[in-house]
């Protein structure tokens, strides 16, 4: 079964590696081969996941045994930047334990809303957790038109 716990310095790889492996296998659902690439573009490295630790930000992850089911990472402001699966762990409650997670860390943070931006994929996790869809945010990725959700609710 799953167990959240804080995020450590020695997670970055696996996490950034679980990001990349969360966006080619379950992003294709609901995004095209062009657009998923572009979106694995974004992959976060190593140094770059652990050094955004430093603003203070709340990461916290999903595990069973040594193995991680996902993250979802939480910024001071209320702002859930990050909440990626792993795709044996779609579908199986690890993405909502996450967002409960991280609505808690941004209520301890004294966040008055917490907010996100959501892919086809994450935001009925979010909508079935209060999150509200307030605008489809289009944008450009690596040259390729992709589209999201920003969503929000009260902390």
């Amino acid at each position: 079964m799953k167990r959240l716990r804080p995020y450590r310095a020695g997670d970055a790889a696996a996490l950034c590696a679980l990001y990349r492996r969360s966006v080619e296998t379950l992003g294709p659902r609901a995004y095209t081969a062009r657009q998923v690439a572009a979106w694995a573009s974004l992959t976060p490295a190593a140094a770059d996941f652990d050094g955004w630790m430093a603003d203070g930000r709340a990461r916290v992850v999903a595990e069973a045994g040594d193995a991680p089911l996902g993250f979802c990472d939480v910024e001071r402001d209320g702002h859930i930047a990050m909440l990626y699966c792993a795709p044996e762990a779609a579908g199986r409650g690890v993405g909502g334990a996450l967002c409960d997670a991280g609505v808690g860390y941004a209520r301890g943070f004294g966040a008055g809303v917490v907010y996100t931006e959501a892919s086809e994929l994450a935001r009925p996790v979010f909508a079935a957790r209060g999150f509200a869809a307030t605008a489809r945010r289009q944008m450009t990725v690596a040259g390729v038109a992709i589209h999201n959700y920003a969503m929000e609710r009260p902390a």
